[in-house]
């Protein structure tokens, strides 16, 4: 009975009538979240936030008003505000059909061409058939379901704005088969096969990525490549994976100077190798994350991007120490800006910074940045959101 009220309170959604979440009962029933400490904002529950999760968190009502997160981005990203303003799409079918897409399932919400906030009618597993390509002004919400998107592959963010990704289990990500895939309401097109990333964002600009977790695909967990920029890439835990995050295309895209991305409060946990992130010409601001050691660097670059490493917390593991790396064989990387201010190091971990000195890099950053705090990334990952209850 409630899938067939879910059912058709998604169509009654894509016909244009604007509902409240209210309008019907989720069986969205998940144990209470954690109480931490620490000391980025505090909420009258005496739970501790970092500054993304102070927005919207504190107030506990979060099932009463989602698109309250849209206004709580920080860093290059912070205008992103994804399916805001727009109505609400229930998925309700984990099913995937990559050319003809039925109503009720992921991929016939984010083709569509008007902005939504796409919630989840229950736990779910979805195996996608092919790559999914979004349309511009999504939200993909995964708060009060645990979503797993995993054993296929999974997303392309590709030529288009205002896309947010939050809440999900995205994992065991495969390529894509050459073949015809829907890339919006009005367009099938023929894709020569997607590489098995978890996020590919290409060629767009306005994206947040925030509280997910991410591990073992086939190929990166987040690249965001050719000219993308206006990115935030926050409060999610990485783990068990080789090239984690690539920022830039190759050393000879030069539009990728434009580039200009937010990487701040995420976790990157064990079974790591390398590119937390690797960077490429743009700006990279890299700030309060917390590195449990990696297998040989943490972040790195080529063709002179400016990293600012910012009150991170870097433990090295036992044998890999130095947290940078630079691809450069016949260059001069000592003009490069790669600059530490305010990290923490342990276990022998060390940054080698270079380039111009650094005075005040918050007014170009656009986000401030703290000594790091536990606190910052204790809830880094899929929250635990039950309906009636706090984040």
């Amino acid at each position: 009975m409630e899938l067939l009220i879910f059912a058709l309170v998604t169509q009654v959604f894509l016909i244009g009538t604007t509902a409240s979440l209210s309008a019907f009962d989720a069986p969205w029933n998940r144990t209470s979240s954690t109480i931490y400490g620490g000391a980025s904002a505090a909420s009258g529950d005496g739970r501790s936030f970092n500054s993304i999760d102070a927005c919207w968190r504190a107030s506990g009502d979060w099932e009463q008003n989602r698109m309250r997160l849209a206004d709580c981005g920080v860093g290059f990203g912070r205008e992103t505000t994804g399916g805001k303003g727009g109505e609400y799409y229930v998925v309700t079918d984990e099913g995937d059909d990559a050319e003809e897409p039925a109503p009720g399932t992921l991929r016939y919400g984010v083709i569509q061409m008007r902005p939504l906030w796409i919630v989840f009618a229950r736990d779910m597993t979805i195996t996608l058939q092919n790559e999914l390509i979004f349309t511009s002004d999504k939200t993909v919400d995964g708060r009060g379901a645990q979503v797993h998107i995993a054993y296929g592959p999974c997303f392309t963010i590709q030529y288009v704005e205002n896309v947010i990704v939050h809440g999900l289990h995205i994992h065991d990500c495969r390529p894509g088969d050459a073949g015809r895939v829907r890339s919006s309401t009005d367009h099938i097109g023929y894709r020569e096969g997607s590489d098995g990333d978890a996020v590919s964002v290409f060629g767009s600009r306005n994206i947040w990525i925030d509280h997910n977790y991410f591990s073992s695909c086939a190929d990166g967990l987040v690249d965001v490549i050719h000219a993308s920029t206006a990115i935030t890439i926050s409060n999610n835990y990485f783990c068990n994976h080789n090239k984690v995050m690539l920022l830039g295309h190759n050393d000879a895209y030069s539009a990728d100077k434009a580039m200009r991305v937010t990487v701040a409060f995420n976790r990157f946990g064990p079974g790591l190798i390398q590119r937390m992130p690797r960077c490429r010409f743009g700006y990279f601001h890299v700030v309060n994350n917390e590195y449990e050691g990696w297998g040989e660097y943490a972040i790195g670059g080529s063709a002179s991007p400016t990293i600012i490493s910012e009150g991170n917390k870097f433990v090295a593991s036992s044998s890999e120490k130095q947290v940078t790396k630079r691809d450069c064989t016949s260059c001069s990387w000592q003009g490069w800006t790669w600059a530490s201010i305010g990290d923490t190091f342990l276990g022998g971990a060390y940054f080698v910074e270079s380039g111009a000195t650094i005075d005040d890099p918050n007014s170009d950053n656009l986000i401030s940045a703290n000594t790091f705090n536990p606190s910052m990334t204790a809830a880094a990952g899929v929250l635990d959101c039950s309906k009636g209850r706090p984040c």
